[in-house]
């Protein structure tokens, strides 16, 4: 193994990183196969005339990257010869929803062939994106971060002191922030955004022919939920309601026994909330699109099957520009188009 690995004492690239960039280009040629042995840190630190430090620091994010792995009392083995692209991306999103995942599969396709990418959930946990992010901090070439985090009564914040100070530890051109635009940190970084408060006004603009012809506006919007939604939404709805002198009501979720009225037009943000109203609907023997209306924040296809009117983000767009401006190595802020798309509930 000694004779494939080169050290350049000239180069300004940190020895640790030459190590990992030695392997990682023998195992792509082929001087390294998966299974075979390698040599100790302290074979290696000797033989290069490198500190121990240095050697264990670039085992130890191979190790994170899964191209090698220890097995006590053996040693270090090459764990992974399909490579190991030349981009290693960490794709950091705070809940695995049906919209994260599809943004998470239209970014795979566009990125390409010639990248690795991670998926990790956080949860909208602070402690676990900071000791996600800690722990990978060296170990990837691109971090994508969704940043939705939520307080301890459970209210919805995109930053947190501790995780904009993390976040700037990374180095701009290697930081993709999507969803959420970045608190300015004096930097001009790749950004592709919703704009919460304006989405949710403007795309209901767009339906209001159809909305003005319901009597009352009922959104409902979880205010305990587990992942917390971004306020800004009440905000852009409020002054939808307001502008257009419309009678509305804010519900924290859909009631087993609420009452439901002909002219009652319903905003739900989560899916459980959607199918126990239709269920609602159904069971009071109501005509949806007439009687009832409904509109659905974020699209799915067993939406579009069931004919259900939607105000949502363009999450394929999203995904897209996301990869495009890692492989394009660009800077920006993009805002996602949202769209409203209009079915037979309304």
């Amino acid at each position: 193994m000694m004779k494939f690995i080169k050290i350049d004492e000239n180069s300004r690239v940190p020895k640790y990183q030459q190590i990992i960039d030695s392997i990682i280009h023998n195992i792509s040629i082929g001087n390294l196969t998966m299974d075979q042995k390698i040599h100790s840190i302290n074979m290696f630190s000797e033989e290069f005339y490198l500190s121990r430090d240095t050697v264990e620091k670039a085992y130890s994010i191979l190790k994170e990257r899964n191209i090698i792995t220890s097995i006590r009392g053996k040693g270090f083995y090459i764990s992974r010869t399909q490579l190991i692209s030349k981009v290693n991306i960490l794709f950091l999103v705070n809940k695995l929803s049906s919209y994260k995942l599809r943004t998470y599969n239209h970014f795979i396709n566009s990125v390409g062939a010639n990248s690795h990418t991670d998926l990790r959930i956080y949860h909208c946990d602070e402690t676990l994106f900071l000791n996600l992010l800690d722990k990978n901090k060296s170990a990837y070439d691109y971090f994508v971060i969704m940043p939705h985090f939520k307080t301890e009564d459970l209210k919805h914040v995109s930053f947190t002191d501790k995780v904009k100070k993390a976040i700037k530890q990374i180095p701009s051109e290697k930081l993709v922030i999507l969803d959420n635009i970045k608190p300015n940190i004096g930097e001009t970084l790749a950004e592709i955004y919703q704009d919460f408060e304006n989405d949710i006004y403007n795309a209901l603009k767009e339906g209001v022919s159809k909305i003005l012809n319901y009597k009352k506006v009922i959104l409902i919007y979880p205010e305990k939920a587990v992942y917390p939604y971004p306020r800004r939404i009440l905000h852009g709805f409020r002054k939808f309601c307001v502008e257009y002198k419309l009678d509305f009501e804010i519900l924290d979720k859909v009631y087993d026994e609420m009452i439901l009225k002909t002219g009652d037009l319903f905003i739900t943000i989560e899916e459980a909330d959607l199918v126990n109203l239709v269920k609602r609907v159904r069971e009071d023997e109501f005509k949806l699109g007439e009687e009832i209306g409904i509109i659905s924040y974020n699209d799915t296809p067993l939406k579009e099957l069931l004919g259900i009117t939607v105000i949502s983000t363009d999450f394929k767009v999203m995904g897209e520009t996301a990869a495009k401006m890692i492989l394009n190595k660009s800077k920006g802020k993009v805002k996602v188009p949202f769209n409203f798309i209009d079915r037979d509930s309304l």
